[in-house]
């Protein structure tokens, strides 16, 4: 098995890095205290690939493999975690339409979406709807040349800053095989919007909620077939779960970077702090733990980009190891700093209280070691995994 990257990737990740050294990194304490949404910036990006790593190419999208897309989002997470994770969910937004739209539908959508012209938000979790999405509630009618969409959807990612939804709603009966997907307008007539949520983290994006009453949207918008929707949401969330994952590895490269030059810098004891070995310790578990996670993600990719049967498993495990893993690094980076990491002025309280969230994300992590468990325990499940 070749671990080395490809010249192509070394390029893409580079390109990332210059954007997020140039754009985000110097923003981001500013735009976390602000709770602003850089849309400009966000939009810059479109010129670089950015907004359509691996959107459909007919549209304008890269089409890259996830793998080389995970290499960018890190290099993008290590500039700034909130933005660099709504540009993930951006991204999977036009895959999604680009992947199971029609070819009227993607014309419309996509090559905007990859530009930066429309930005867009996913539309799965409801109030009464998290871990248990296959429950949710919010209903498309079918009316003529429309579905009437009503109901509510919670902690959507750059509501009321964005152009285009894709809204999972029930056309059908109950369980997962009555839910479709749906492209949507986010300005038409009939949606409105909750207050922008006040956060732990991910400050640099909005989170709102968003109602749709009698909101009147074109049969020629579904995704697939009628039914098809919940299949189709959980093949995003198997990328989602790598992007979320990878975005956590570039948090995690940034805070070790920022606590590895602290203690060499930092004297205690007339010595310095990079002298001590429990020091020494633990900056060489916190960089065993990146890496750890940073390869697993890497394997899951791999999985996803070879339609692997277990891919699903894979992405799961990959995103449990990875944000747990990432939140400790960054945790332990505050610690070596002290007091002062739990100053605003450094960017360790902000790397932990935006990687809390990934934990939750794109199924939680209990959700995931449910997932993990299941294929586990079925007859073939260890020789399966091997």
């Amino acid at each position: 098995m070749n671990f080395s990257l490809t010249d192509d990737q070394v390029a893409f990740g580079h390109s990332a890095r210059q954007f997020s050294q140039k754009e985000l990194k110097p923003n981001a304490a500013k735009w976390d205290r602000e709770s602003h949404f850089p849309v400009d910036v966000i939009k810059k990006s479109g010129e670089l690939g950015f907004l359509g790593l691996y959107a459909n190419p007919e549209y304008d999208g890269l089409g890259l493999p996830r793998l080389d897309s995970a290499i960018v989002f890190e290099e993008l997470a290590w500039g700034d975690t909130s933005v660099a994770s709504y540009m993930s969910i951006h991204n999977m937004v036009a895959w999604m339409i680009g992947e199971y739209g029609s070819a009227s539908l993607c014309q419309q959508y996509v090559s905007k979406m990859v530009s930066g012209e429309w930005l867009g938000s996913y539309c799965l979790t409801e109030p009464n709807a998290g871990s248990d999405a296959a429950s949710l509630r919010t209903k498309a009618d079918k009316q003529g040349d429309y579905y009437v969409l009503n109901g509510e959807k919670s902690f959507i990612s750059g509501a009321g800053e964005t152009d285009v939804l894709v809204v999972m709603a029930r056309t059908g009966g109950t369980g997962p095989k009555g839910v479709s997907a749906l492209v949507v307008n986010a300005h038409n007539e009939g949606i409105e919007y909750g207050k922008n949520e006040h956060k732990m983290g991910w400050k640099a994006q909005p989170t709102r909620t968003i109602s749709f009453k009698d909101v009147k949207v074109p049969v020629a918008n579904l995704l697939g077939q009628e039914g098809q929707g919940f299949s189709i949401a959980m093949k995003g969330l198997n990328g989602g779960r790598i992007n979320i994952g990878i975005c956590a590895v570039g948090t995690a490269q940034s805070a070790l970077e920022t606590a590895t030059s602290y203690v060499k810098d930092r004297s205690q004891f007339g010595n310095q702090l990079a002298n001590f070995q429990s020091v020494q310790f633990k900056l060489a578990d916190m960089l065993t733990q990146t890496v750890a996670a940073r390869q697993m993600l890497y394997l899951a990719a791999s999985k996803v980009d070879q339609n692997d049967l277990q891919a699903s498993v894979y992405c799961a495990m990959a995103k449990r190891l990875s944000t747990d893993l990432c939140f400790d690094v960054a945790n332990e980076a505050l610690q070596l700093h002290g007091g002062y990491g739990y100053l605003s002025e450094y960017p360790l309280e902000r790397h932990v209280r935006d990687l809390r969230v990934h934990q939750i994300l794109e199924g939680t992590n209990e959700i995931m070691r449910v997932i993990i468990s299941r294929q586990l325990l079925q007859d073939d499940g260890l020789s399966s995994l091997r």
